[in-house]
């Protein structure tokens, strides 16, 4: 099996995953907004185009990040979870947030208890 990546910097490594312009943001609906349907995620505010939402929810299964499960009620309609590996990048975000609330005037600064209820859901 062929190592295809750039290096073995771990910043590098995640940017190859995680880097693009939406997979966080597809990552931060999923944890933090419990958004699971295709039709969910594209009434995001951000408005995402059908085709890249498309293939953002692909790269991301294929990276581990999330599953794409059938809904037992309508099996022709897909639903994404996070998973696991998704789920440890929480403190990230938070972080994100912090960062975004002290460094770039006007975001939303969520209120502490979100940031809180969010820190203890997704625990190690």
């Amino acid at each position: 099996m062929t190592d295809t990546r750039r290096s073995r910097c771990p910043i590098a490594n995640s940017l190859d995953i995680i880097g693009d312009k939406w997979s966080l943001l597809l990552i931060r609906d999923m944890l933090f907004q419990n958004k699971r349907y295709y039709k969910d995620f594209l009434h995001s505010q951000e408005g995402i185009a059908t085709n890249i939402l498309a293939d953002r929810l692909k790269r991301l299964v294929e990276s581990g990040m999330a599953q794409k499960l059938k809904d037992p009620s309508n099996p022709s309609r897909p639903y994404y979870e996070p998973t696991q590996k998704a789920r440890d990048l929480a403190p990230v975000l938070i972080e994100y947030v912090r960062w975004a609330n002290r460094h770039i005037d006007d975001t939303i600064e969520p209120p502490a208890a979100f940031l809180e209820k969010i820190r203890q859901r997704f625990a190690a």
